[in-house]
């Protein structure tokens, strides 16, 4: 199978390009610096065989490579992380909505169109919904995560017409080596400084960074289409993944962060990421026939940290 991704230097990328290139598949990277392959997350890897240019604010991409591939993973996007400026923002929603909006454009001028086209999302799509249980059928919510998702998922839906398979990924905080919110929490954590953010009560939905690429690989090989949530069938409010966190690092957990100082600090991105309550479900996915390897959370912070 031949295989390309965006996005192939991130975390996600990065591990399902190893795990497809481990089973004998052909990775090929689509990216801004298509002079580096293999450079993908955690440093040079033989998993990214080529690697293809594109310039997303010119609305250009190396056509010819992309013909006879198998399927398309989109994972690319600005990173969330940091004060939300305006200019930040318009980089956040443009980075995702444009190149969507490219790729889908040639992918469906191609001779010999991929089977399948994985189109990233994030949980981001419900909004904060409290204690609500949230399935792919959820309508979705209000703020501006919300609105970038649901603007990136729509760019991909030319791909329907085009008779590509479409697939739209929901993933929520993703539990595993390498993965930089949680690092930043285990570093506050090792200093005895972690605790509640805000009341705590609010929900946070997690995958373990293995199952994130076993689904998408199972979504590959599947015949399903859809929004499909990429979160484990277990979600915990914010200060139990606080204490599994620090049970794991054998730290105590007791340094609460008041929602005023959150919000005075990081703004509209503290509120959305830390401080709104998403009860996510991956209803679609096990009705699909998936099986967690890391369905508890304490298992796959064993994995992350042991």
């Amino acid at each position: 199978m031949r295989v390309a991704i965006t996005g192939v230097r991130g975390l996600i990328g990065g591990a399902l390009a190893a795990s497809l290139h481990a089973d004998g598949h052909e990775v090929v990277g689509i990216s801004r610096s298509a002079d580096a392959a293999g450079e993908i997350h955690g440093g040079e890897s033989p998993a990214v065989e080529c690697m293809v240019g594109w310039d997303v604010p010119a609305g250009t991409v190396d056509t010819a490579a992309l013909e006879g591939l198998d399927a398309v993973v989109h994972l690319a996007g600005e990173g969330i992380g940091g004060r939300w400026s305006a200019a930040r923002k318009a980089a956040i929603m443009s980075s995702r909505v444009d190149s969507t909006a490219l790729l889908a454009k040639t992918i469906g001028e191609l001779h010999a169109k991929p089977t399948v086209f994985v189109c990233g999302s994030a949980i981001g799509f419900y909004g904060d919904r409290g204690d609500e249980e949230l399935t792919e059928s959820s309508l979705p919510g209000d703020g501006f995560l919300a609105e970038v998702c649901k603007r990136w998922e729509r760019a991909a839906v030319p791909l329907n017409d085009a008779g590509v398979r479409l697939v739209r990924i929901r993933t929520g905080l993703v539990v595993g080596p390498g993965a930089e919110a949680v690092e930043r929490m285990a570093k506050v954590t090792r200093l005895c400084a972690g605790g509640p953010l805000g009341s705590g009560r609010q929900w946070w939905s997690w995958i373990s960074l293995e199952d994130e690429v076993r689904a998408i690989r199972h979504l590959i090989d599947s015949d399903a289409s859809g929004a499909f949530n990429l979160t484990s069938p277990n979600p915990v409010r914010q200060r139990d993944f606080q204490r599994a966190l620090s049970a794991q690092l054998r730290r105590p957990a007791m340094l609460p962060a008041p929602s005023f100082a959150i919000r005075a600090v990081l703004g509209e991105m503290g509120q959305e990421l830390l401080l709104d309550s998403a009860r996510v479900l991956p209803a679609a996915l096990e009705r699909d026939g998936f099986a967690f390897e890391h369905p508890d959370l304490d298992s796959a912070v064993a994995v992350c940290f042991g």
